[in-house]
């Protein structure tokens, strides 16, 4: 009842014909026209030439946002630890105060 129905492998009912066999044709060249120099590309958007100045100006750029962002990560990293930190010195107050009115 539970057990799974492998599929067969169906068996081949006739013998089939190999493929048929491609024969080459024969490849016929015109001639072509003479070549014409291609126009020479313009380019459609203007380059960005970064002078050293702006160079250094960019990468301390970069430096600074990722000192920023990391800086955020790491003070919400430790605003859960130190939550954290607190609800498990309240949890043991907590505690210690329904065990001692058990007591009493």
């Amino acid at each position: 009842m539970l057990r799974p129905k492998i599929p067969t492998m169906p068996t081949p009912t006739r013998h089939t014909a190999p493929p048929a066999v491609i024969q080459p044709t024969a490849i016929e060249q015109h001639p072509t026209p003479a070549a014409v120099p291609a126009p020479v590309p313009v380019p459609s958007q203007p380059r960005v030439q970064l002078s050293p100045g702006a160079l250094v100006a960019l990468v301390g750029g970069g430096t600074a946002v990722v000192l920023v962002v990391g800086a955020v990560l790491v003070s919400m990293l430790l605003a859960v630890a130190v939550t954290a930190a607190s609800v498990a010195v309240c949890a043991v107050v907590l505690r210690s105060l329904l065990a001692s009115q058990h007591r009493r």
